[in-house]
């Protein structure tokens, strides 16, 4: 088991590592639509925080040495279920392969982030 760790993704706000690869396999922690140079929130509306979350999904898969068109699997959190439509119109952009998602809305998203971002990717 390796440990990524990269500065072009958010750091890790807890005792969790940015993502392990085990095999040929990389699972990323969920990324939180945070700018990694000033581990602020990045946007106001669900489609910039979900370009600001993708992105950070783009950056630690390369630093795992993959991309995210390798991605297999993918868990979404939404604030709001209501916004579902406003995510998949920039979540589509970036993840064209189309990988298995569950996307579901939770009480509360940490930092006060509208989306997070997890997935599971192929090397």
């Amino acid at each position: 088991m390796k440990t990524v760790e990269t500065k072009n993704a958010p750091a890790a706000i807890g005792p969790y590592s940015q993502a392990k690869i085990v095999g040929n396999m990389v699972y990323c922690s969920g990324q939180l639509p945070v700018n990694p140079a000033t581990s602020l929130i990045e946007g106001k509306t669900v489609s910039e925080q979900t370009h600001q979350s993708c992105k950070n999904v783009a950056a630690l898969l390369q630093a795992a040495g993959t991309s995210i068109d390798k991605v297999i699997k993918t868990t979404c959190f939404l604030a709001d279920i209501a916004d579902f439509s406003e995510f998949n119109k920039v979540y589509e952009e970036y993840f064209v392969t189309k990988p298995a998602r569950s996307c579901v809305a939770v009480k509360d998203i940490p930092k006060g982030a509208l989306v997070e971002i997890e997935v599971i990717a192929e090397l």
